[in-house]
């Protein structure tokens, strides 16, 4: 078979910061399409080529099944659609894909709204007082608090957030991603079980949230997730749903704070477009066309998956490489959107070069902080509008000063976030 190059020594794979360095090494040495061996043996092959990433996962899809990395994310997740392959998969993603429609997603704006001003009348308090902020903790509670009020709607403040006792609550108050998460995470199965019958039984007129579109979805054959099922895409969603989010303005407010170039455009963007609360639509938020360039170039920076991985199911030709049947295929936003073959200094924050006169145009540009094809993350459109709504509202009413002017660094977990907290002293404008 025509194999790429790689070294003959046995090469480990992982999710971790060896690994990085290791395969940044590597493709220094033999390019962007790297065969290695596993120490276990299993042939594993590193694609950062491009046009070869977008043929495995877009054209060539239905070749490559989900790869080893996944058993450690169904630990925590379930078989939701994440973790799920073949026709389970495909049920599930035909059936969910209707509640993230863009009419359905703009009926929560008014949800991202309300935990925007939450937010803004907390870091009022913060400001006067002359106090900093944990933004990595803000932000982690701002997306869980919106991503439970978008599944739950009027249950959030009935059944979740009580007294300010909220079950949920420790995901956005540990980063850990351990064993001991997979448990908190199992026990909420049976409180979520009571939520989603309580539900099914009430007489209440129907509201509009992720809950309900996912309790009435149907298959083709007209059947409805079970409670099992269920409770498995609704943990998904709570976990993925809030960490991407979370993660993207954590960064997103460390760059702001650190180039006030674009703080400046953002501020006369916002000012611009979103004057007032009645100002916020879909319509004007979308016409947030640099907000949008300045969250595309810090998911370029820090994709929320650093490292993630298929298998092949059969043998494949690519353009100048062969991939043999069940081998280990790992691809690398991080890397790939570093590479200086398909970017102009890489490592320089730059939201001008996602602008109208970029070469990097949408379909074919080397970029994928939230995969390609058919595995294409749902949520990308509902994490746009809440980040853009959330920059948008609180960049008009705060500076935020980066004090310790030191980069926090990397955690390369499952998901890339900032090895320390970022903090940030808010100034009022």
């Amino acid at each position: 078979m025509r194999l790429p190059p790689g070294p003959e020594e046995p090469t480990a794979i992982n999710v971790d910061r060896e690994t990085l360095v290791r395969l940044q090494s590597l493709q220094k040495t033999y390019g962007n399409m790297i065969f290695v061996t596993a120490p276990n043996g299993r042939q594993t092959i590193f694609v950062n080529d491009a046009d070869e990433v977008r043929r495995i996962l877009v054209r060539r899809h239905s070749k490559y099944g989900k790869g080893r990395g996944f058993k450690r994310v169904e630990m925590l997740l379930g078989n939701g659609l994440i973790v799920s392959d073949g026709d389970v998969w495909r049920r599930a993603r035909t059936m969910i894909q209707p509640a993230f429609s863009r009419q359905n997603v703009h009926k929560l704006i008014e949800t991202m709204v309300v935990c925007c001003e939450s937010r803004a009348a907390h870091w009022a308090s913060v400001a006067e007082a002359g106090q900093t902020l944990t933004i990595t903790r803000e932000m982690s509670e701002f997306a869980l608090e919106l991503i439970l009020r978008s599944i739950f709607g009027e249950d959030y403040d009935t059944h979740i957030d009580i007294d300010g006792e909220n079950p949920f609550a420790f995901l956005s108050q540990e980063s850990a991603r351990d064993l001991s998460v997979v448990v908190k995470v199992r026990n909420l199965r049976e409180f979520l079980r009571e939520i989603i019958n309580n539900r099914k039984s009430s007489a209440a007129p129907e509201q509009y949230d992720f809950l309900s579109m996912y309790i009435s979805a149907t298959d083709k054959s007209g059947n409805h997730f079970s409670d099992r099922e269920l409770i498995d895409e609704l943990i998904t969603l709570i976990v993925a749903g809030y960490e991407t989010s979370a993660g993207t303005l954590n960064w997103a407010w460390y760059l702001i704070a650190n180039h006030s170039a674009v703080e400046g455009k953002l501020l006369e963007e916002a000012q611009e477009i979103l004057s007032s609360t009645n100002n916020i639509s879909f319509e004007s938020v979308a016409a947030m066309n640099y907000s949008q360039q300045m969250l595309e170039e810090t998911l370029r920076l820090y994709p929320p998956v650093w490292i993630y991985s298929r298998k092949s199911l059969q043998e494949d030709s690519l353009t100048n490489f062969d991939i043999p049947a069940d081998a280990d295929i790992f691809f690398s936003p991080y890397i790939l959107h570093r590479t200086d073959k398909y970017w102009s200094d890489p490592e320089q924050f730059d939201p001008d070069r996602f602008g109208a006169d970029s070469p990097y145009k949408k379909g074919d540009r080397p970029y994928y902080p939230f995969s390609l094809g058919p595995r294409r993350c749902l949520g990308e459109y509902f994490s746009f509008l809440e980040m853009k709504i959330h920059l948008g509202m609180l960049i008009q009413r705060f500076r935020m000063i980066d004090e310790a002017g030191k980069f926090p660094g990397l955690d390369l977990g499952i998901n890339l976030r900032s090895d320390s907290d970022i903090i940030l002293r808010p100034e009022l404008r």
